[in-house]
């Protein structure tokens, strides 16, 4: 009891103050109940007005609309091109460079022209006196040569092989008469003649790629050294398809001239505008495709062969033309519109294809520059001591242009339409072959100093001393054949002057061994990106995988995209 007494006025206290906290909370509760109808009343007259400002607001914006609003807001509506300040900037450099292809191209075009010019006019000028010393030296050095020496260089060899090629091709041609040719191209439609004349096209590109294949099969059989084991089927059998190859040739480019020749003569003109129509029709196969530098090279030289060989067809015609009207001069002014029309049509096709492939692709015009040193550089390694092919071989890899069918084809039809009589003919004949001559040597040296000036611009002097690639069996022994030297063995120089070295003529080794030549690593100009090979090391084999590199322009033929696809 005492216990009980003791602690009841403490519970008294713990329950009053119980009392007090359950009073207060309720009165929070109350409080926050009122609070909370408050809040929903005053959102309720809140949505209940903006309800009806915004019913006011549509009614307001559907009697504000009309026809005179919408005009005046499509009238002053404004933007700022600035906020898309790259965009912008781009779109016009793309326009700028549309604008430049006409005139980066025109000079790759002309250069690559008188390149061409250069190498046909070596069938006409040089390759005969070339061919004549060495006969003389065949004839005299077995009487007084020593031995162990060659009779005859590599290169009088491959001259040699030319001018008896020529000759056999020459006569054979004398069989083919080209009037009756005529009569019977011209008796066809003109849908056939277009077709032949398309067909004839294709055969050309393909006659071509494998015609310097046989030319060069030819020249390395016939010079290979002795002491190697053969692998070949013999000089004779390749001499024999050599000449079959430059005869089917010159015959098909007849057929072409002969065509041509039916179109300017035609008299509604129809075949020839169906035949320039053609050029345009290369367009819409060559525009929307994906090119690469390098593709766009490959075009361009097939652009500038394409383009001599139109000119010397050209040529042919109005040689025939004025040979059955006499000689007349005025009828050279009847065909003088329609050639430059062929002329013209033949640069705006060029013109348009390379500006749209360069904008759809993004490359800028200065790449022609580059394709245009590639080519120097061609000419100028022909000079040096370490050439290993003739400039007329080289330019027939580069852009697909063979001149011996040409040249033949030309020789055919100059000898005759021209009659030769008399004391007076032959000493003309003397004095034209000699113009032709100072033509060829004037037009050499030009394009030889053009050629250094291109070089040296584009900083390829250093490439010129480099070793030639070895040759390979197959792709992948050409790429894991290839070295590098970053060295020069003692006594060889590492730096010589090109003005001295183009001039200077080939010294032939009796040992066959090639000097080793000095290469420098820092050489990326006219290379596309990732061109060095990369390794990769498989677990199971252990072997080592090359990726393909990208090709140096320098290393591309007219027909690496025939042969081998590039990358």
């Amino acid at each position: 009891m005492a216990d009980s007494v003791a602690a009841g006025p403490g519970d008294e206290k713990e329950t009053e103050n119980e009392d007090k906290d359950r009073e207060k909370g309720a009165s929070n509760n109350t409080t926050r109940a009122e609070m909370s109808s408050g809040a929903s009343e005053v959102t309720e007259t809140l949505g209940f007005y903006e309800r009806n400002a915004s019913k006011k607001d549509k009614k307001r914006n559907l009697s504000d609309l009309s026809l005179v609003r919408f005009i005046r807001a499509e009238l002053t509506r404004g933007y700022f091109l600035e906020h898309n300040e790259a965009k912008y900037t781009e779109r016009r450099e793309r326009v700028y460079t549309c604008l430049r292809i006409p005139k980066e191209l025109e000079k790759l075009m002309i250069f690559g022209f008188f390149l061409c010019l250069d190498a046909f006019l070596y069938v006409f000028t040089l390759l005969p006196l070339r061919v004549l010393l060495a006969l003389i030296r065949l004839l005299t050095l077995p009487c007084c040569r020593l031995s162990g020496t060659r009779i005859l260089q590599p290169a009088q060899v491959c001259d040699v092989l030319k001018g008896f090629i020529l000759v056999l091709c020459y006569s054979m041609m004398h069989y083919v008469d080209y009037s009756m040719m005529y009569h019977m191209i011209r008796g066809q439609s003109v849908i056939k003649l277009y077709i032949i004349y398309n067909m004839l096209e294709v055969a050309d590109r393909l006659f071509s790629s494998f015609g310097q294949d046989i030319l060069d099969a030819l020249y390395w059989t016939a010079t290979e050294p002795k002491e190697r084991k053969r692998a070949h089927i013999g000089v004779i059998p390749h001499f024999l398809m050599a000449v079959l190859y430059v005869f089917l040739h010159a015959i098909l480019i007849m057929v072409q001239a002969t065509t041509l020749n039916v179109a300017f003569n035609s008299h509604n003109k129809s075949l020839l505008t169906i035949m320039m129509s053609n050029n345009f029709v290369e367009i819409k196969g060559s525009v929307f495709k994906k090119f690469e530098k390098n593709n766009l090279f490959q075009m361009s030289n097939s652009d500038i062969k394409e383009r001599f060989t139109n000119y010397v067809l050209l040529l042919i015609v109005c040689l025939r033309n004025m040979e059955q009207f006499s000689w007349n001069p005025d009828h050279f002014w009847v065909l003088f519109p329609d050639v430059c029309m062929v002329i013209a049509s033949e640069v705006a096709v060029d013109v348009v294809k390379h500006a749209f492939i360069t904008k759809f692709n993004d490359i800028t015009a200065d790449v022609y520059s580059e394709y245009r040193a590639s080519l120097a550089f061609d000419l100028v390694s022909s000079r040096q001591k370490n050439a290993y092919t003739d400039y007329s071989d080289t330019v027939s890899r580069r852009m697909g242009f063979i001149p011996l069918p040409l040249a033949l084809l030309l020789i055919r039809v100059v000898t005759s339409s021209v009659k030769i009589q008399g004391s007076l003919s032959l000493v003309c004949v003397l004095l034209f072959y000699l113009g032709m001559i100072t033509l060829k040597v004037l037009n050499s040296i030009v394009l030889l100093g053009k050629s250094c000036l291109y070089v040296k611009e584009a900083n390829m002097e250093e490439k010129l001393f480099q070793k030639p690639p070895s040759a390979a069996p197959s792709r992948t022994s050409s790429r894991t054949n290839r070295v590098k030297y970053n060295s020069s063995p003692p006594g060889d120089p590492v730096e010589e002057d090109i003005a001295t070295s183009v001039t200077s003529q080939p010294i032939h080794n009796g040992d066959h061994s090639t000097s080793v030549l000095p290469n420098s690593e820092s050489d990326q100009f006219l290379t596309t990106p990732d061109e060095t090979e990369e390794k990769d090391l498989s677990q199971d084999g252990m072997e080592l995988t090359h990726r393909a590199p990208k090709k140096d322009l320098l290393e591309i033929d007219r027909f690496t995209i025939c042969g081998n696809r590039i990358d």
